[in-house]
């Protein structure tokens, strides 16, 4: 799975000319730079609109057009690759609403409890990380719920995962689809509808696309989301 990731750019100009959308729209989302990202916190996708890459603020964990609440958006933040066909959840937004969630990377931990280790899994050299994501939109109800009108919809997102590549295989059963950059518009293009030509890209990245690194147990708490969560763990490990 995929429970935590990190966009720690800098630079909104250089992140929006790597993402092929504008500078204003990367604005527009009210971005910072973010070490921690957890599930149901707000980030941002990209999806194609009207042939062009656009920018949508979104929250983590997807919640269906026709759900009541959103008490199950914890449990959808990421979606199997090998079950979208077939997901009720997921199978609708794999046809029409396909995106990107940008990154440049990813938690997973050995052990558990108090000396839980957290690994950050990123590119070398320090590139972005393209997950293959799904979005879909929502509305509270009820629908009329102030005087002042209907409340405004809401996007949502979640992470497609697929089997481990050799590099994640030792820590976990599952990672996140990474997009190569040659391959994203492919994804996002919304005339695409052969989701069996689509399935074909949900697989493993490159075994060398990454490389992994012990850091700080800071990242084992939520609360933490600041550049030391990705500071180089100490030899011996340590209790927040």
């Amino acid at each position: 799975m995929c429970g935590r990731f990190t966009l720690t750019w800098q630079a909104k100009e250089k992140l929006a000319a790597e993402l092929g959308v504008l500078p204003e729209e990367i604005d527009d989302a009210d971005y910072r730079p973010r070490w921690n990202i957890a599930p149901t916190d707000p980030h941002w996708v990209v999806r194609m609109r009207y042939e062009e890459r656009s920018i949508m603020a979104a929250k983590w964990g997807l919640v269906n057009v026709w759900a009541k609440d959103a008490k199950r958006a914890a449990k959808q933040i990421n979606a199997r690759a090998e079950t979208l066909h077939s997901s009720n959840a997921f199978r609708d937004a794999f046809e029409k609403r396909r995106c990107i969630v940008p990154a440049d990377g990813f938690y997973e931990w050995e052990g558990a409890g108090p000396t839980r280790r957290p690994i950050w899994f990123h590119r070398e050299d320090g590139g972005l990380l393209y997950f293959a994501g799904l979005y879909e939109s929502w509305q509270p109800r009820p629908v009329l719920s102030s005087a002042e009108g209907p409340e405004q919809w809401q996007r949502t997102f979640t992470i497609i995962t697929t089997e481990p590549n050799a590099l994640l295989e030792p820590i976990h059963n599952r990672m996140p689809v990474i997009l190569p950059a040659d391959r994203v518009d492919e994804w996002l293009d919304p005339q695409e509808t052969d989701t069996e030509k689509l399935r074909k890209l949900l697989v493993p990245v490159a075994d060398d696309y990454m490389v992994a690194r012990r850091v700080s147990q800071r990242a084992n708490s939520v609360k933490n989301d600041d550049p030391a969560c990705i500071e180089p763990a100490e030899e011996t490990l340590r209790l927040l």
